[in-house]
């Protein structure tokens, strides 16, 4: 009803009685109203479950809704007081709490604050108060009213979100399985407020538990150890059918009441035993203890369930890493013993077949030179005889010349074979050497073998040793040969070309020489080991697997490389890749004028350790002319020349002697003496192979007399030369 209804609608204005009447009727009106919204007031306090509250400042009478009571769990029916209310307020929140009340009491701020408290039946609560202090005219506070909002559900969904987060934070870098279940369980107990938070392993069958290490809140004692269920409540059973344990008062509740002394001495009056279950069985335990009565919230158990969940995924993840590691480290050990079981016995195997193809060299090599040394044998055994002919005398001396030149060139090729050979290296046109040993290839490949010859119209030239050429294109021929049984034809192309490929740093200018065959290709197994010394696919006794070997030695050791192209049914291609010169070096390999074989009194110091070549090379310079003087080490030569500088035209020292050797003795005399010439000599040096010759002239063992005179007639020319200007 409106106070318009109550008033008069004629135009007089109306009696004093008449507003008496009107002023009384809008009175109850007004009354009936007030009434009304303050129902309607409670009734939408009641429906958004707020509580409302007022607090008689100076005598501290609490006057609170039935809503308010049941925010901090009070029966309506009880009383409840304001010293009730402060001794139910968390400990850690009361001084934050009392600061509020002041601040709106003595400053007049609004009074707005989240605290916890405890229940009557110990639960803990998250409430929230709003409120203003009321004063009387002369500012004076009376009293304070308000609302409040029990905000548990909310403030614990917050904090699960929280805890499960930094749940996941925590055990993500975690490796050790008792380091990760101890972070989770120390987030749990600072997050929920509890004495005592652990994880630990049970033995169903023993019906323990053994904790490695847990959470404990101040002053309170860790349970780290094995502990005996039994000894604690009569609830294992429930815990291993899966059922999660929860005890608010150990005291009341009839599983634990006869163990309540030992629960309460353990600071675990009331506890949460949440079972960690696998393939049906419990396995371990995450726990939660308080030192006193707690009701635990539907919220706290649902986080409870969920971090034994991700902790228990967790630790068993990193056992499982732990154990696959172990593992790894097992399967790597296993097979890196049988690896090393199977490289030893390859490698054992190898070596059989390599002395098997040694021994295959030597009787070859032996019955070689037994027959070379049988014709010098003869030829010396001839020679011996009285009234011999001059004409006989002359056939038996060519034939132990000829005799020796057959044995240098095989001791050559076994040096080639083993990569060992000091090469002699000068420029020639690639073309024209293989055009000229190409006779002598028909010879060795067969009348059933055809040769295709293709060569460049413009000349290659090369820079590398002549005959360890023809030596290479003869093995690479005679392999093509085998290869195709025989029958079939043979390509050999010669080509500039400007890299080798598949070698990125081999660039610039080179001659490949290739030999194609049409036989049946080589095996892919095979190509990876086809330049190995003695390696062969050729039955026993038809080859020893040098030929190739020498092909491989002679093009590295010329700065090149070789390479094998092969398709299965198809034949094979090998290329041998000699870097390329221009043709005006040809000139400068080639000597203009030979030396005069009588050594006109050259003085030529001889430095020898062997008694027999000391001593021939010695007469043989005296019979020819020159005036020898022969030491028998570095070191006495070095004396020699230290005595009498200007006395030698020129040293000719062997490489391989005790102490210094020739190379190291060359190289001295060049810093002592530098117009004085040295002509080393040698049959095979690893000095040679290692460090080269260093600029100086080599002369290879066997040489000749005139060789010898040649060489050393032309070196004290060129002294004498050089110092004329």
């Amino acid at each position: 009803m409106s106070t318009a209804i109550l008033m008069n609608d004629g135009l007089d204005p109306p009696t004093p009685a008449q507003q008496g009447s009107a002023q009384s009727q809008v009175a109850t009106v007004q009354a009936a109203e007030l009434q009304d919204g303050v129902l309607a007031l409670r009734e939408a306090l009641e429906a958004g479950d707020v509580g409302h509250w007022s607090l008689d400042l100076a005598s501290e009478t609490l006057r609170t809704s039935v809503t308010c009571r049941a925010h901090y769990g009070r029966d309506p029916q009880e009383p409840f007081t304001y010293a009730q209310l402060l001794a139910g307020v968390h400990v850690d929140d009361r001084a934050r709490r009392a600061a509020a009340v002041q601040a709106s009491v003595e400053g007049g701020e609004d009074y707005k604050i989240d605290y916890r408290l405890f229940t009557p039946a110990g639960e803990l609560r998250w409430i929230n108060v709003r409120g203003r202090t009321q004063r009387d005219a002369q500012g004076k506070p009376l009293r304070m009213t308000g609302i409040s909002q029990d905000i548990t559900e909310r403030m614990a969904e917050e904090g699960r979100r929280q805890a499960l987060a930094e749940v996941s934070d925590r055990i993500r870098d975690l490796a050790d399985p008792a380091e990760l279940a101890y972070a989770a369980a120390e987030i749990l107990g600072r997050h929920l407020q509890v004495s005592r938070a652990g994880y630990g392993l049970v033995d169903t069958f023993n019906e323990t538990i053994t904790i490695e290490r847990d959470w404990n809140a101040p002053g309170i004692k860790t349970l780290a150890g094995v502990l005996r269920f039994r000894d604690y409540g009569s609830y294992i059973e429930p815990l291993k059918r899966g059922q999660t344990i929860v005890i608010a008062d150990a005291e009341q509740d009839p599983m634990t009441a006869d163990t309540a002394d030992a629960l309460k001495a353990i600071s675990a009056q009331a506890f949460v035993n949440m079972p960690v279950n696998e393939e049906g069985g419990m396995v371990a335990l995450l726990y939660l203890n308080h030192a006193e009565r707690r009701v635990w919230h539907p919220a706290d158990l649902e986080l409870v369930r969920e971090v034994a969940h991700r902790t228990c995924m967790a630790v068993e993840r990193r056992r499982a890493e732990h154990r696959l590691r172990a593992l790894t480290a097992s399967l790597e050990h296993q097979v890196e013993s049988r690896t090393r079981a199977l490289l030893d016995t390859e490698e054992a195997l190898r070596q059989a077949q390599k002395m098997e193809a040694v021994g295959q060299l030597t009787g070859g090599v032996a019955h070689d030179f037994n027959n070379l040394l049988t014709v010098i044998r003869s030829s010396t055994d001839l020679l011996g005889r009285p009234n011999l002919a001059p004409e006989r005398r002359q056939r038996y001396v060519e034939a132990i010349s000829e005799t020796v030149n057959r044995a240098t060139r095989l001791t050559g090729q076994l040096l080639a074979f083993a990569r060992r050979q000091t090469l002699k290296p000068e420029a020639f046109d690639v073309g024209a050497s293989v055009s000229a040993v190409i006779g002598m290839l028909h010879t060795l490949v067969g009348s059933r073998v055809h040769i295709d010859l293709q060569l460049q119209d413009e000349e290659c030239f090369i820079h590398a040793d002549p005959s360890q050429f023809d030596t290479a294109l003869v093995n690479m021929a005679v392999n093509a040969r085998d290869a195709m049984e025989g029958q079939g034809r043979v390509t050999i192309k010669v080509a500039k070309v400007d890299a080798i490929p598949g070698q990125q740093a081999a660039k610039g200018d080179f001659v490949a020489v290739s030999i194609s065959d049409t036989g049946a290709g080589i095996d892919p197994g095979d190509l990876a080991r086809i330049f190995e010394p003695f390696f062969t696919t050729k039955a026993f006794g038809e080859g020893t697997g040098l030929g190739l070997s020498q092909v491989f030695g002679f093009a590295r050791q010329s700065g090149g490389d070789v390479q094998v192209r092969s398709d299965d049914g198809q034949g094979a291609t090998f290329t041998l890749y000699l870097p390329s010169v221009q043709a005006c070096a040809v000139a400068e390999g080639v000597v203009g004028e030979l030396a005069q074989v009588s050594g006109g009194g050259v003085c030529v110091l001889v430095v020898e350790d062997n008694e027999e070549v000391g001593a021939f090379a010695a007469e043989s310079l005296l019979e020819l002319g020159y005036a020898p003087v022969w030491v028998r080490s570095a070191e006495r030569a070095l004396a020699e020349l230290n005595l009498a500088p200007g006395r030698f035209d020129v040293v000719f020292s062997d490489v391989v002697m005790p102490g210094i050797n020739g190379i190291e003795l060359a190289t001295r005399i060049g810093k002592l003496f530098p117009q004085l010439p040295v002509i080393l000599t040698s049959g095979y040096s690893h000095v040679l192979e290692e460090s080269g010759l260093a600029g100086f002239e080599l002369l290879h063992k066997p040489y000749s007399v005139d060789q010898l005179s040649r060489v050393l007639g032309q070196a004290a020319k060129g002294r004498r030369q050089s110092s004329l200007l």
